[in-house]
């Protein structure tokens, strides 16, 4: 039996979102958000079946992504020999999932760690207040923000997305994307994702403005009740403190009634890992390659 895979739409959005929210471990990467905003940058396209969701990237090859959907109470053994009789490695799978593999498999099956793309996750009311000697650091670049700047924030609407699309474009020149191919396809999955804010579920944010210039934002969803993501965030750094700062009244302002934050992968990059690590994240929603084969 084939699964039958096409490419994302729109008209399946909340078939979608249902079995994201049924998964028992729902890492960032599989957020409707995150697929949509990066669905021309890696070619998703994802199939159907009954209780399951199968997601696979065309670019730049073909790479299976794990299910979701209900994962508890199948017979693995039996769904992966109908779709995969001659065996399949599958990428950025959710540790759940991945031990319930290999508890069920045994040896049929063989995980490894995929560090690049474990998410940091954070508690929301340290982020907030930053007590303690763990986030003097982080805390002394808000405060001179605070004191050096006359800011204002506000949520993201229809009405500031201009702006920041304005602001995008700006933060990009400064990093030269288009001799940067990640940062441009970053880009384009920002504009992606705000060009079409209206139909995204769950969708949040909120821009820090000095003296009327927007000079930071962050696009961020609501996982569940107790988990907020945060998809993108970017800042000027001609404004020191800047990303301090969006991160602190984010939370502080939008989503201070979540318990955890998650802030996604570092992707292998040192200065993404170092910054990541500096906030100090309370666990990582660990993400492993399953090779699949009997």
């Amino acid at each position: 039996m084939a699964l039958s895979f096409v490419p994302l739409s729109l008209n399946r959005r909340d078939d979608y979102i249902d079995l994201f929210s049924k998964s028992c471990q729902r890492a960032s990467d599989y957020s409707f958000i995150n697929i949509w905003a990066w669905a021309d940058e890696r070619d998703f396209e994802w199939a159907f079946d009954e209780d399951l969701c199968w997601l696979r990237t065309m670019s730049p090859s073909p790479a299976l992504w794990a299910p979701i959907g209900l994962w508890k109470n199948k017979d693995w053994r039996k769904v992966l020999e109908s779709y995969f009789p001659t065996g399949a490695v599958f990428y950025r799978v959710p540790e759940m999932l991945a031990f319930q593999w290999q508890k069920e498999l045994g040896d049929s099956v063989k995980i490894e760690e995929e560090r690049s793309e474990w998410e940091y996750i954070y508690r929301v009311s340290e982020l907030i207040t930053l007590s303690g000697n763990r986030f003097h650091k982080k805390k002394n670049l808000l405060q001179q923000f605070l004191r050096s700047h006359a800011y204002t924030y506000e949520p993201i609407t229809s009405k500031n997305i201009p702006y920041i699309l304005e602001m995008q474009e700006k933060w990009c020149k400064w990093r030269n994307c288009d001799d940067s191919p990640g940062l441009k396809a970053e880009s384009e999955a920002v504009h992606r994702i705000l060009e079409q804010w209206q139909v995204m579920p769950n969708i949040m944010g909120g821009v820090l403005k000095v003296e009327g210039q927007m000079v930071a934002y962050t696009v961020a969803e609501s996982s569940g009740e107790d988990t907020v993501i945060i998809h993108f965030e970017k800042g000027l750094t001609d404004y020191k403190g800047v990303y301090q700062a969006i991160n602190q009244m984010f939370l502080e302002r939008s989503a201070h009634s979540f318990t955890w934050v998650n802030r996604e992968q570092d992707m292998g990059i040192e200065g993404i890992r170092k910054a990541k690590m500096s906030y100090n994240p309370v666990y990582f929603l660990k993400k492993f390659i399953v090779t699949w084969g009997r």
